[in-house]
């Protein structure tokens, strides 16, 4: 080696077959919703791994969480692109889904084939329960990277409450909390941390790799068209082949273009999006029922990958009643995977297209204060997510409180679970006492879950 020859870890980066590795067993502890999912790529890939400094992984979170779909599949995708370019971004990413897929269509067939039953109730509440613990991790964790002022304290408390209290949507807390972190960054930078390298003591870990030797490309016109072109073909011929075959008017078709639009809409995570899918499921196309639909959110809940995936269900069950010429388990099969197709392409799409300009806009102090005031956004949304999760998962009933500017869900204390409140205080217990991974965390409490029902304990 030369004297100003790089170390060969610089040279060469991480192995694409150990971050192959490593993906597929991030993709397999993707429970707990977003939330949960980023805080396993947190910790695996910035505090263990040290792959990505601290930075440069909020810089890619800030980025994922404008964008529509799901962020935490997205943020997977963006930091695989880093490490391996195209090839990585396309594994990460597909990798981060792939489990959930498998899951939820081996699901959805069982609950076709044998309905709901007393066991699988209530494993589903035990995972349910812990899924509760991972998020306050999660919102702790992020919390002490992201929070490190005053302002943006107030910033994160501030988005908690619009979203908690008064409704107000997503993409206005987030484009809101832009503005203010922009306008902190331009009058009162003060108020902002000093932004250090990566490789600073408040920037977690010191990364292995350092940031000139991740990926870049230049955002040229010509890449920016191909990769427009190559996605929007992989996005549509699937649905232009089944409206051929099988007609404008089959749920094939209805399914792949409900669900195309539904992928470039959903802003606000998955939960600001289910509203909206589920209306349109239920009351206009008719696919499921109403308590179908609650299911199908539980199931997505406890099964890896991204919540989103709850659209599987729907379409599994639509194309099952409405299979036209084939057969109803065919038809269902095939339904489920054309709309995981025509809802994930996108966020690969957004990913690749716009990642080049993000990194070349990474050093724009203000573009950097507007982000750093999202993240701290961010932290009051995923705090949002666990008062949701607390509202659904701890009682089993709850009404919503409309008076004047106040849109609130409130729960029926008298509808508490004392089986799933104990269940997520051991998850509590194992994730902050004793440091237990998610996937033993979630094992215990699927077995006590499974013990409680077994012993005729309500747990559902």
């Amino acid at each position: 080696m030369t004297a100003d020859a790089a170390p060969p870890h610089e040279q060469t980066g991480v192995p694409f077959r150990t971050a192959v590795r490593a993906w597929f067993l991030i993709s397999l502890q993707t429970f707990g919703g977003p939330a949960g999912q980023i805080a396993v790529m947190q910790r695996t890939l910035v505090d263990e791994k040290r792959w990505i400094g601290q930075r440069r992984f909020l810089h890619a979170l800030n980025y994922c969480t404008l964008l529509p779909g799901p962020e935490a599949q997205q943020l997977a995708t963006y930091v695989g692109w880093l490490l391996h370019g195209t090839r990585g971004g396309l594994v990460a990413g597909g990798l981060f889904v792939l489990p959930g897929v498998v899951a939820l269509l081996a699901l959805s067939a069982i609950y076709v084939a044998f309905g709901t039953t007393t066991a699988v109730t209530a494993v589903f509440a035990g995972l349910a329960a812990a899924v509760l613990a991972i998020v306050v991790q999660a919102v702790v964790r992020v919390a002490k990277k992201a929070l490190d002022s005053r302002a943006l304290v107030v910033l994160a408390v501030v988005s908690f409450l619009a979203l908690a209290l008064f409704g107000v949507p997503f993409p206005v807390v987030v484009a809101l909390a832009g503005i203010a972190g922009w306008a902190l960054g331009r009058w009162r930078p003060s108020a902002l941390p000093a932004r250090k390298s990566s490789e600073g003591p408040d920037a977690g870990p010191a990364p292995v790799i350092s940031d000139d030797v991740l990926h870049h490309e230049a955002p040229t016109p010509r890449r920016t068209l191909t990769v427009l072109l190559v996605g929007l073909l992989v996005w549509g011929v699937p649905v232009a082949a089944v409206a051929v075959l099988t007609g404008a008017g089959s749920v094939f078709t209805e399914q792949g273009l409900f669900f195309s639009g539904a992928a470039v809409v959903t802003f606000g995570g998955a939960y600001a999006v289910l509203a909206y899918v589920a209306q349109q499921a239920v009351a206009t196309y008719g696919w499921l029922s109403p308590g179908e639909m609650v299911r199908g959110l539980a199931l997505a809940e406890t099964t890896p990958g991204p919540l989103i995936m709850v659209v599987q269900f729907v379409a599994f069950l639509g194309a099952y009643r409405a299979p036209g010429d084939l057969d109803p388990w065919v038809a269902a099969v095939l339904a489920s995977l054309l709309v995981t197709w025509v809802t994930f392409v996108p966020s690969f799409l957004f990913v690749l297209l716009g990642a080049p300009y993000m990194e070349r806009l990474r050093g724009n102090r203000s573009l950097s204060a507007a982000l750093t005031g999202i993240t701290a956004a961010v932290v009051g949304v995923i705090a949002n997510l666990g008062v949701y999760f607390a509202v659904h998962t701890l009682f089993a009933d709850s009404r919503s409180v409309d008076a004047g500017p106040l849109h609130l869900e409130v729960p029926d204390l008298g509808s508490l679970r004392p089986v799933a409140v104990v269940i997520a205080l051991v998850a509590a217990v194992l994730l902050f006492r004793f440091k237990w991974s998610v996937l033993r965390t979630l094992g215990v409490c699927a077995v006590l879950g499974l013990a409680a029902g077994l012993a005729g304990l309500p747990v559902g």
